[in-house]
């Protein structure tokens, strides 16, 4: 790609056996039936497989499609529902968690959309994103405030029976509607939190924004409560600035569809020659991207991707 930073649409609100280790949350939900338990999957051994979905145009089920023609294992092993916004109230002068109606609708609709794919052993983990508004991560002036916010991200997984939260600072455009600077506390104790809500949840970092540079305040450093991180630039390599293990890091990151398949193939092989566990993609669609898909599968499991609809 000539220009590596992912092309979004704005109004959006984006194991090695590390996601087998994870529980998939069965926390009872709101109008809705409990995550079900998967049912029993083919054994693969590689990277953690991630698949971004922007939910405004395709349908999250996309990632179910694709299996490994040796053994019949998936070929994604999360699925990111692309996104949830973080939005801000100019009279109550707070942050709050929203859906568009896109987003809205699948987790409305989880049944169909979201269970589907938790039963195939799929996480499904759902992305927060700025918003234009002046609200973000990095921002918030009190732990008080900072945890409030993480409340209505758990309170959303375990409503919607969701298996995490993925945090993208990007777009939050810090001082518009008289909102603060970001500061050195904000992301750590939003992070504390939602970790302390969730504890066996998935908590992952798009590793870009002001939030990403503010892992670490008044001597707690939050790297450690982070399942995984990944490079924010598609068709580059770059290792995410995080103490984390290479088990839980994704240097390389691909956009669907628009980045070459030779670079695809070439970061999938740089993958597991390195020992990184991660494999990041973006904007999974409803075309047969069998042979875009197969173009990282041969690297990390020795085998094409299947398509089937």
């Amino acid at each position: 790609m000539s220009n590596p930073v992912r092309s979004r649409v704005r109004t959006a609100a984006l194991a090695l056996s590390a996601v087998a280790a994870l529980a998939l949350g069965t926390t009872t939900t709101t109008g809705a039936t409990a995550a079900p338990a998967p049912a029993p999957t083919a054994a693969k051994q590689g990277p953690t497989s991630v698949a971004y979905i922007e939910v405004n145009n395709h349908s999250m089920l996309n990632a179910g499609k694709y299996t490994l023609a040796d053994g019949g294992g998936n070929a994604f092993d999360v699925a990111v529902i692309f996104a949830a916004n973080i939005n801000y109230d100019t009279n109550s002068k707070k942050a709050y968690l929203h859906f568009n109606e896109n987003v809205q609708r699948v987790l409305d609709n989880a049944a169909t959309e979201i269970r589907p794919l938790q039963r195939k052993g799929i996480k499904v983990v759902l992305s927060v994103l700025g918003n234009h508004q002046g609200a973000g991560f990095a921002n918030f002036t009190s732990q008080q405030t900072a945890s409030a916010f993480a409340k209505e991200m758990s309170d959303a997984v375990a409503e919607y029976g969701l298996d995490g939260i993925d945090f993208d600072d990007e777009y939050a455009e810090y001082g518009n509607n008289g909102t603060a600077q970001p500061n050195d506390s904000s992301f750590v104790h939003l992070v504390t939190a939602l970790r302390a809500n969730m504890p066996d949840k998935i908590i992952s970092l798009y590793n870009i924004g002001p939030a990403a540079s503010r892992l670490s305040y008044g001597g707690v450093d939050v790297s450690s409560k982070f399942d995984y991180a990944w490079n924010p630039y598609y068709g580059t390599w770059q290792v995410p600035g995080i103490g984390l293990p290479k088990s839980r890091l994704s240097p390389a990151a691909v956009e669907i569809g628009r980045t070459s398949q030779s670079t695809v193939t070439s970061l999938a092989r740089r993958t597991v020659g390195e020992g990184y566990g991660v494999y990041l993609t973006y904007n999974l669609d409803g075309s047969d991207r069998s042979a875009d898909v197969s173009a990282f599968t041969r690297e990390l499991y020795g085998s094409d991707a299947v398509y089937t609809p």
